[in-house]
């Protein structure tokens, strides 16, 4: 029986401590290092050689998205598994477009888990016939200058709500007592906006959105 070596990069303890159960019930998987966030997963690639990688998307330091690009610029050749707590297309049809095998939502199966890690070693792509769609039809638009620009800052209406609000002052508690979500989830759509506005912190969000008219003064 093979051994697949894999990496999980998440920076959620609870999560790695979850993933890493899950796959010590299946004899054919060995969880060889463990990343709080891109960065470290990158660093720990230069002495690691796992045979994959879940890779989160949403996490301080360096998201996956980054590191992704970091990996492909150096062409990096182990598969990598997107994770995800909710469904986040743009993100991850970014994802999909750096070289990722496929996605996976936390709460996945243990069979589903086994089967996407066994399918991505092998070359495979799975994808959902839907995601799949969507994929094809990012590929079929034109990346024109406009394109990019505006796809960046196509912000969801979730994520709007959460920039005005930090924009009048609120933290993210706050915000998240006011929208009845968790302050993580609160966290996880203000990174998304980091990524689409190319900024690293509050300040500078609004202060780009408000530049660019996405937020009004």
């Amino acid at each position: 029986m093979n051994t697949y070596k894999i990496m999980i990069v998440d920076d959620h303890y609870v999560v790695r401590e979850g993933l890493k159960l899950i796959l010590e019930t299946g004899e054919q998987f060995q969880v060889i290092a463990e990343a709080e966030n891109g960065k470290q997963a990158v660093q720990m690639l230069e002495k690691q050689l796992p045979d994959i990688i879940l890779m989160d998307l949403n996490m301080p330091v360096m998201g996956g998205l980054e590191a992704m690009q970091i990996l492909k610029d150096r062409n990096c050749e182990v598969p990598i598994i997107i994770l995800t707590t909710y469904n986040e297309d743009e993100l991850m049809i970014k994802g999909l477009a750096l070289g990722a095998k496929g996605y996976l939502l936390k709460d996945t199966s243990r069979e589903s888990l086994f089967r996407s890690i066994e399918s991505a070693v092998r070359g495979e792509t799975l994808l959902s016939s839907d995601m799949l769609e969507k994929v094809i039809q990012a590929k079929m638009q034109p990346k024109s200058e406009s394109t990019t620009v505006s796809s960046k800052l196509a912000l969801t209406d979730k994520e709007l709500m959460i920039l005005q609000f930090v924009s009048k002052g609120y933290k993210s508690k706050e915000i998240a007592a006011a929208m009845d979500v968790s302050e993580r989830t609160i966290k996880a759509h203000l990174t998304s906006v980091y990524n689409k506005l190319g900024v690293d912190s509050r300040s500078q969000a609004v202060a780009i959105a408000m530049e660019r008219g996405i937020l009004k003064s």
